[in-house]
């Protein structure tokens, strides 16, 4: 991990948690393997819809909706997210979390890959979440810079790997290998682009701030 653990602990005894709905969605996904953000990342993103106020907001990577609902709790009342998802498995079950937080008009999920979604869209938004393949970030990069708005803010999920993504290409295993090499570029990226102010925070498995100016 990224932090100490026992720094991560006591930080996140702090946390009040969500609503019980929430937190069983929670629960039901960390028993399916399901992977969903932390509690600190939770944290994080619940200051960012308090203090951004988003309208508009796209995540790239649904799971079982439990990132798309926090961002529904805790966003304005006239505040929409649309939400991309491939995985045929879990897009049911998004859904029907959705319908049991009461947020089926609040949350769009559109069904395909990414890449093809993101192509396609004309829509312009305030906040991006990406929390999808992490292999895929630098690909889907170009179609995010294009429908964020100037000011709006990308939030880039899972960037420094546990950690992991500073050790020798030798320490990990072939496949972590690519994966660790794009999301450097990634970073790379986000943090020499010229359209983008970016923070690199240790939050969570490591999360970017990037605001597009």
């Amino acid at each position: 991990m990224i932090l100490d653990e026992r720094m991560s602990t006591f930080i996140n005894s702090f946390e009040k948690g969500n609503t019980p709905v929430l937190d069983e969605i929670e629960r039901e996904a960390k028993r399916g393997d399901v992977p969903i953000i932390r509690t600190d990342m939770q944290s994080l993103l619940h200051f960012l819809m308090i203090e951004r106020r988003p309208r508009n907001i796209l995540e790239v990577g649904t799971a079982t909706g439990f990132s798309a609902l926090l961002m529904a709790l805790y966003s304005p009342e006239d505040c929409h997210i649309t939400t991309i998802e491939k995985y045929d498995k879990r897009i049911p079950i998004a859904k029907e979390n959705f319908r049991r937080m009461g947020m089926e008009d609040k949350i769009t999920l559109i069904e395909g890959d990414a890449a093809e979604v993101l192509a396609s869209m004309n829509d312009e938004f305030d906040f991006i979440l990406m929390d999808a393949a992490k292999g895929q970030y630098m690909n889907f990069l170009p179609d995010v810079l294009r429908v964020l708005k100037t000011d709006g803010m990308l939030v880039s999920d899972n960037v420094l790997q546990d950690g992991d993504i500073i050790e020798s290409r030798y320490a990990v295993t072939r496949r972590n290998r690519t994966i660790h090499t794009r999301m450097r570029d990634y970073l790379y990226e986000l943090k020499n682009n010229d359209r983008l102010d970016t923070v690199i925070l240790p939050v969570g498995d490591g999360v970017t701030l990037s605001v597009k100016r």
